[in-house]
C-alpha cells in the first residue's frame, strides 16, 4: 500500500448518483476525465481484466474465436449498411488530414462481416463465431451513474455466421447459454427479457438485465414466466366495441378543465353520461411530439393515449425508431394553428383531416396521428375540442376519427395482463448487461457476404450478434456487492483475495505481516499488504472496508500471543488463529 497508486477518499464525490459510482471513485478504482469518460486506475483495471477473463473463458468454451478490430474505422462500410445516418448524433464522426470521414465504432457488425467475406467463401467454412473485447464509443446525450452509462466503454461483441435460420437458432442457443454461465460465475443476478432490436436490426432480441432499483431500464415479468423490456411489451388487443347507441359528437364548454382530473370532474357536472360516471380512462389524451430523424430532419407527430395513462417516450421511440422523440415546445405549435395546446382533438389530424385533402403523392404527410394500442375500435371518448376551454364528447374511434397507425405509446402499469396470458405483470428496474440478437441477413446483404452451398449456388450468410458490456458489468458488480462501509468484491473479480494489515508500530508486527504476505503470494494468492508506517490502524481498517477485498488478515496486538485475526469482509466474521497456521487456514477458505 505504501507504493500502490491509490488515494482513497472519505467523502462521496459531488457528482456521484449511485453507490457504485461513489465507491469506485472513493476507492480509487477510476477517475473522471470528462462527462461519461473515465480513467482506469490499477485496482479498477485489475477488476476489469478479471471480468474480461471470465467472459473470454466462456466464449472460448462455447467455440467462439477471438479477434481484435481497431476502434477508428472508415465511413464507407457504415454507409453501405445505412448506419452512418441511422446512428444519428450518437455517432462520433471525425476526419483525417485529407478530409476522409471516419468514426469511432459504436459496434463492429460491418467489420466482422467484411472480415468473414474476405476469408471465407464456402458452406464448409461455417458455422463460425468470432468475438472481440474492445472499446466502443457512443455520444450519449446524458451520461449518468458513473460507469453504468458512459460515452467510452469496454464491450465484448460476438457474431455468428451460419448458412440458414436453423444454424442461427443453434448458434443463438449456444451464446445464450454461455451468457448465463458468465453471469452465474460472476455472481451477478440477471433476468432474460424480450427486447427491441433498435438500430442493430434483426428479428429476435433478448436482453440480460441486472435487477436493481438504480437501473434505467424498466422491465416486466409475470408469474407464468413472461419477461420483457417495457419497450418490447405488446398490449393485449382490445375487443372492438359496439357504438350503435352512442350519440353524435357534441362540443361542450369545459371551463377550468386543464388536467385529466379536472376534466372528469367538469364532465360529470356539465355533461353527465347516461349509463355511469365519466372516468379518466374515457378521456383521450393527445400529446404533440417532435421526431428528429437520423438525417437531421424533424417533424411533429400526434399521439393519442387513454387519459388514465402517461405517454412512455421510450416506448414511442422504440415504435418510431430510428427517430428520436421529445415533447413539442411552444415554438412548434406556432407552425400549426389548428393545434390548440391542451385542447387538441383527433378531428383535425390523421387521415381524414383537411390538411390531407389534395395532398400530392410525393408530399410528406403532415401531422401524422399515432393511436395507442389500448384504444379499442368503436370505443367512445372525450377529447379536446380544438378550441380553448372546450371538449368534444362521444367521439368514436372508427366513426368520428381515424389514425395513421396504432403503436405502443402508453406506459405499462403494474397489474396489466401479460400478452401471452400468463398473468398480471410486475414491474422492476434493471441495468442492461448483455444483449443478443438474431440479425438475420441485414448486414450480409448490405455488404454482399455470400458463400457457395453444397450445390454450388450462392447463398447469403445468416448472422447473429451477442454483446456484453464489460465495464458496465464491473459497475453492476460494485452495485450488487457493497455495504454502508464500502465495496465487497466476490473472490472471482476482486483485485486481490486477501488484504493483510500491519496495525501497530512494532517492527515485529511489520516483519510478521510481510512474511505472511510473501507466504500467501508464493502459494498463488493475490495479496494487498498495508505496510504504511505512519498511518493509523483506524485509517487502515477504513481502507480495508472501502476497497473491498474478500478477506483480511490483521497482524496487530494479538501477535504478542502468537496470533493474528482473519476477517471475512462480506459477513464481518472474525477468527483468531495462530500466525503459523494463518496462511494454511486462508488457503483452505479460498479453496472453497
Amino acid at each position: 500500500m505504501s507504493t500502490l497508486f491509490v488515494r482513497t477518499l472519505r467523502e462521496d464525490p459531488s457528482d456521484a448518483e449511485v453507490p457504485s459510482h461513489k465507491l469506485l471513485i472513493r476507492g480509487s478504482y477510476a477517475r473522471r476525465v470528462a462527462p461519461g469518460i473515465y480513467t482506469w486506475l490499477p485496482l479498477g483495471l485489475k477488476v476489469l481484466r478479471k471480468v474480461e477473463r471470465v467472459v473470454r473463458e466462456e466464449m472460448d468454451a462455447a467455440g467462439a474465436q477471438e479477434v481484435l478490430f481497431p476502434a477508428l474505422l472508415p465511413r464507407e462500410p457504415y454507409e453501405q449498411t445505412g448506419r452512418w445516418e441511422e446512428y444519428g448524433p450518437q455517432l462520433f464522426r471525425l476526419q483525417d488530414r485529407r478530409q476522409n470521414d471516419y468514426l469511432l465504432a459504436p459496434t463492429h457488425e460491418e467489420m466482422f462481416t467484411l472480415l468473414v467475406k474476405d476469408l471465407y467463401s464456402s458452406y464448409k467454412d461455417l458455422p463460425l463465431t468470432l468475438y472481440q473485447i474492445q472499446t466502443k464509443y457512443r455520444d450519449e446525450a446524458r451520461p449518468r451513474a458513473g460507469l453504468i452509462r458512459t460515452r467510452e466503454f469496454v464491450m465484448k461483441d460476438a457474431y455468428s455466421f451460419d448458412m440458414d435460420e436453423a444454424g442461427l437458432d443453434a448458434s443463438y442457443k449456444v451464446m445464450r447459454e454461455a451468457y448465463q454461465k458468465v453471469f452465474t460465475r460472476l455472481g451477478l443476478p440477471f433476468a432474460i427479457v424480450s427486447a427491441m432490436s433498435g438500430p442493430m436490426g434483426g428479428s429476435k432480441s433478448e436482453e440480460f438485465l441486472y435487477p436493481t432499483p438504480v437501473g434505467e431500464d424498466t422491465f416486466v415479468r409475470s408469474a407464468g414466466g413472461y419477461a420483457a423490456n417495457t419497450e418490447a411489451v405488446t398490449t393485449v388487443e382490445p375487443a372492438e366495441q359496439d357504438y350503435a347507441g352512442v350519440p353524435a359528437p357534441e362540443l361542450v364548454e369545459t371551463p377550468n378543465a386543464k388536467t385529466i382530473a379536472d376534466l372528469v370532474e367538469v364532465a360529470n357536472r356539465v355533461h353527465p353520461r347516461e349509463d355511469r360516471p365519466w372516468q379518466a380512462s374515457d378521456t383521450l389524451k393527445v400529446v404533440v411530439v417532435k421526431l428528429t430523424h437520423p438525417d437531421g430532419k424533424t417533424e411533429l407527430a400526434i399521439i393519442g393515449v387513454p387519459g388514465d395513462r402517461e405517454v412512455d417516450e421510450k416506448r414511442v421511440e422504440a415504435a418510431l425508431s430510428p427517430a428520436e422523440v421529445e415533447m413539442a415546445g411552444p415554438e412548434d405549435f406556432e407552425k400549426f394553428p389548428e393545434l390548440v395546446a391542451g385542447y387538441t382533438g383527433p378531428q383535425v389530424i390523421g387521415p381524414q383531416s383537411a390538411r390531407r385533402e389534395g395532398l400530392a403523392e410525393d408530399e410528406d404527410l403532415p401531422l401524422r396521428f399515432f393511436l395507442d394500442a389500448h384504444v379499442a375500435r368503436g370505443s367512445r371518448w372525450i377529447a379536446g375540442g380544438n378550441e380553448p376551454e372546450k371538449h368534444v364528447f362521444n367521439l368514436v374511434y372508427g366513426r368520428d376519427f381515424e389514425a395513421d397507425e396504432r403503436i405502443e405509446a402508453a406506459e405499462v402499469r403494474e397489474g396489466d395482463e401479460a400478452p401471452d396470458g400468463s398473468g398480471p405483470l410486475q414491474i422492476a428496474r434493471g441495468i442492461e448487461i448483455g444483449h443478443i440478437f438474431q440479425l438475420g441477413r441485414k448486414y450480409a446483404k448490405a455488404l454482399d457476404l455470400t458463400v457457395l452451398d453444397e450445390n454450388g449456388k450462392t447463398r447469403v450468410v445468416t448472422m447473429g450478434s451477442y454483446g456484453i458490456g464489460v465495464s458496465r458489468v464491473m459497475a453492476s458488480l460494485a452495485e450488487e456487492y457493497h455495504d454502508e462501509k464500502g465495496l465487497v468484491w466476490p473472490v472471482e473479480v476482486a483485485p486481490a483475495q486477501v488484504h493483510v494489515l500491519a496495525t501497530g508500530k512494532d517492527e515485529e508486527i511489520f516483519a510478521a505481516a510481510e512474511k505472511l504476505s510473501e507466504e500467501l503470494d508464493a502459494a498463488g494468492v493475490e495479496v494487498i499488504f498495508d505496510d504504511r508506517r505512519k498511518v493509523s490502524a483506524g485509517v487502515k481498517f477504513k481502507d480495508f472496508e472501502l476497497l473491498g477485498m474478500p478477506y483480511g488478515i490483521v497482524v496487530g496486538k494479538a501477535l504478542q500471543d502468537g496470533n493474528v485475526e482473519l476477517r471475512n469482509r462480506a459477513t464481518d466474521e472474525r477468527k483468531i488463529v495462530p500466525l503459523a497456521d494463518a496462511a494454511a487456514q486462508m488457503l483452505a477458505i479460498l479453496s472453497k
